[in-house]
This record gives structure tokens, C-alpha cells and sequence, in this order.
């Protein structure tokens, strides 16, 4: 959650100023190509790109990837679970007892990994890089998308900073009431529970104080007037190029190795 910190000086660099529509398109393509692709080899070489676009969006990667460490964490969970619970092929590399860890299946864990935090990492580019009310007037003005929708994703887009806020009062006023103080993983999964409840608790309330305000103020009542209205420059069409070279850069590449995989086959 503390990534989220690093948002303003990350939609002052040259990501941030592009439009927030063609953003969101490029990250849609890096996703379709994911979605279908099971290789470790395109997830690699996308992951790895997402990482060039990380610099692109002023952040260092491996700092961003530290203090978005939720997605790493479970990256490597699933790809852990992936392993031990796919089919032996190959050589043993790791004798655990009650089960083995063989080459084909920690191949199998290490593609599940690399795909998921290479499906992760465009949402992020597009949350820290993009003004939520850019992205409204996209999804307004050029796509026609209803008054509903449009004001329900800014509302979404604005609140995820205040609940990372929120997140780290909850653990600091808990800390302060001497809650939590049990140690053990027991303990800490407690702890856990307890302060993603209370979370949920206060974002509910404020959702619903946020409805009535925004219906006391007559939004959607009607027609609406526009204080900007999206411009796209040589810019825009640089990084949805980029994009979409990458995404075709990925399952290219994994063809020309011989390890290109569809999720279906």
C-alpha cells in the first residue's frame, strides 16, 4: 500500500502525461496477451518490459516492487502452490518427503509467478501514473460511457489513496491501544483479520455518506458540461506503440524458443 505513495511524482514524468485512455489500452493489451499465453518466456519478456515502462513512469523498479510487496508475496505463493501441486516431468531437483520438486514443475511454478505479477504491474503503472479525473473525462468524452459508471470509477480511483492512509492509521492507532501484541503467525493473521474488518467497516459508511452527497449535488441528474476535454499528441501514440510492440514482443519471442504455451492447450 505504500506504493501508492509515490504517485504524484509519478504522473509528473513522461507516463503521467500521457492520456489516461490510451494508458489504460496499452495495459488492456499487455493483459489479453497474458491472459492467453501460459509460457515462462512471454511472461518474462513482458514483465521485463513492464519494468522499462516502470523507469518510463519515474520509479525505480525493484524499490516499487519492495513496497508493493503484497503482489510479490503473492506471485510467489501461487507459484510455490503451482509447483508443488503440478506433474513431475524431469529430473528431481528438490526431495521435501512427502512430495519431490521436479525441473518441470518448478517450470510450471516459475511461469504461474512470472504471469501473475506481470499481470499485476500494468493496473499499478495506470493507478500511479494517471489523475482519476483525467481518466473520467476519457471514459465520458471519448468513449460515451454512462454518467453512473464514469462517476462510480472516479469515486473508486480517488478513495484507494485514502484507504492506503486509512490502512496505516488503523495499524498505528491499534499499536497505540496495545492490540496486536501476540506473537506467532496465528497472532499476526489475527491482527490481520481484525484490521481489514474494520477497514471494510469505515468504507462502507463513507461510501454511503459519498452516495447521498453525490446525489444532494445532482450528479447524474442530467446533462453535464465538460471543464477539459482530452487532447492527444505524438506522445499518446509513442506509448500505445510501445505497448503494443511488447505485447507482440512476448509471444514472438517465446515462438522463435519453442515454448510458446496457450492457456488452453
Amino acid at each position: 500500500m505504500n506504493a501508492l505513495a509515490l504517485a504524484p511524482a509519478a504522473r509528473r514524468s513522461l507516463l503521467g502525461r500521457t492520456d489516461a485512455l490510451v494508458k489504460l489500452a496499452g495495459a488492456l493489451l499487455l493483459t489479453a496477451v497474458l491472459v492467453v499465453s501460459a509460457d515462462p518466456v512471454t511472461s518474462g519478456v513482458v514483465l521485463a518490459g513492464e519494468l522499462v515502462l516502470l523507469g518510463l513512469a519515474g520509479q525505480r523498479p525493484l524499490a516499487l516492487l519492495v513496497r508493493a510487496w503484497p503482489l510479490v508475496l503473492a506471485a510467489l505463493v501461487s507459484g510455490w502452490g503451482t509447483a508443488l501441486l503440478a506433474e513431475d516431468s524431469g529430473p528431481v531437483l528438490l526431495d521435501l518427503g512427502l512430495t519431490q520438486l521436479s525441473a518441470g514443475a518448478v517450470a510450471a511454478g516459475a511461469a504461474i509467478a512470472l504471469r501473475g505479477l506481470a499481470l499485476a504491474l500494468p493496473g499499478l503503472l495506470v493507478l500511479l501514473t494517471t489523475d482519476p479525473a483525467d481518466l473520467a473525462d476519457g471514459l465520458a468524452q471519448t468513449l460515451r460511457l454512462p454518467a453512473r459508471f464514469v462517476l462510480a470509477s472516479l469515486a473508486a480511483l480517488r478513495l484507494v489513496g485514502v484507504l492506503a492512509a486509512e490502512w496505516d492509521t488503523l495499524a498505528t492507532a491499534r499499536r497505540a491501544r496495545g492490540a496486536g501484541g501476540g506473537r506467532g503467525p496465528l497472532a499476526a493473521l489475527r491482527e490481520f483479520g481484525g484490521q481489514v474488518f474494520t477497514l471494510l467497516v469505515q468504507s462502507l459508511r463513507r461510501a454511503t455518506r459519498l452516495a447521498v452527497t453525490m446525489e444532494a449535488r445532482g450528479f447524474g441528474a442530467g446533462p453535464r458540461t465538460w471543464a477539459r476535454v482530452p487532447r492527444r499528441s505524438w506522445r499518446d501514440a509513442a506509448v500505445l506503440a510501445a505497448c503494443a510492440a511488447l505485447a507482440a514482443a512476448g509471444p514472438v519471442v517465446a515462438v522463435l524458443a519453442g515454448q510458446h504455451r496457450f492457456i488452453w492447450s
